[in-house]
């Protein structure tokens, strides 16, 4: 009896171990309930409440690396009379995880929404954070064609966030929309109303505002830049269009994708519609002389682009797919 009752005790320890390293393969450690004792619960993200109910974290104005964790994004949550809503969660699990720990310090209420303002990774990733409540999952939602980008570039996020942070994602770890939005929707937090828009190819094919009726301010996601060099993935003309509808809304507080919130929505717009602009009209012209791409690369923009950060990161980038656009305008 005793030899079987070690035999036993032994299987289950070998069982105990596989779930370790499961747990420690694919999630985060505060997602384990066998590391709960052996770890501290996350350190909840620095929010400031920049309007009554509304709180956000600015992101680090610097590339997506380990050295900050994925944290390099603006994230936020509006706080209604019945539940949260949160938009944008972080570039990574852990970012995710921060910001759940900084709803729970401010309210007790729970999260019903999670809004993605484009499907770009270190606005995404954190998602899964936000599964597993008691009462239930929240409602994942985002542009209607947001699932079809994130499918095209699943696999290259895992590659990404296991060659940056040597993070394994789980198969659910990317968490994909459960209510699209293709114009506009409304929703309802309990006495506060939030209006999602679906907008046309800009910055991404998939952009959405979030307005908070109450206090007038509008997440504005991607479609505004400050500070950090705006960064191409839509439609060049179409992120200028875009642009200018934005400037028309009537807001109390703009907050951008990355950078400093501020009141002036057009005055925040200016450079980087100038610097959009620029780069519109110089891979024009740039097109006309018969420049090739690489050539074009090297040229367009150069005055302007250093004013802003991450330049040598992005500009490049921009100007290629800039060129690809334009080459076969009439």
């Amino acid at each position: 009896m005793a030899q079987v009752g070690n035999t036993m005790l032994k299987a289950a320890r070998r069982g105990s171990v596989r779930a370790l390293i499961a747990c420690a393969l694919f999630l985060s450690a505060s997602m384990c309930p066998a590391f709960a004792h052996a770890n501290p619960p996350p350190l909840p993200l620095p929010m400031r409440q920049v309007a009554p109910g509304i709180y956000l974290q600015y992101g680090a104005q610097e590339e997506w690396l380990p050295a900050n964790a994925g944290n390099v994004a603006n994230v936020g949550f509006v706080v209604g009379g019945r539940c949260v809503a949160v938009i944008d969660s972080g570039g990574t699990p852990e970012v995710g995880h921060r910001l759940r720990a900084a709803v729970s310090q401010v309210t007790p209420l729970p999260v019903c929404y999670v809004i993605s303002t484009h499907a770009h990774p270190d606005h995404i990733l954190g998602n899964a954070a936000f599964l597993g409540f008691p009462g239930g999952d929240p409602v994942f939602v985002a542009h209607a064609r947001l699932a079809a980008a994130l499918s095209g570039r699943d696999r290259a996020y895992r590659n990404a966030v296991q060659r940056d942070f040597r993070i394994v994602l789980a198969p659910d770890a990317i968490v994909y929309p459960t209510r699209a939005v293709a114009g506009v929707l409304e929703l309802d937090l309990g006495g506060r109303s939030l209006q999602l828009q679906a907008w046309p190819t800009a910055h991404t094919d998939n952009d959405l505002t979030v307005l908070d009726r109450q206090t007038g301010t509008l997440f504005l996601g991607d479609l505004l830049f400050v500070g950090h060099i705006p960064v191409l993935d839509g439609r060049l003309g179409g992120w200028l269009a875009v642009m200018s509808e934005l400037k028309k809304l009537e807001v109390t507080l703009v907050i951008p994708g990355h950078g400093p919130a501020g009141r002036d929505l057009p005055g925040l717009m200016a450079p980087q519609q100038a610097y959009l602009e620029t780069l519109q009209r110089e891979t024009r012209a740039a097109i006309k002389r018969k420049m090739t791409i690489g050539q074009a690369v090297e040229q367009v923009g150069r005055p302007v682009a250093p004013q802003w950060l991450l330049t040598e990161l992005f500009h490049r980038r921009n100007v290629t797919a800039a060129y690809a656009e334009l080459e076969w305008e009439d």
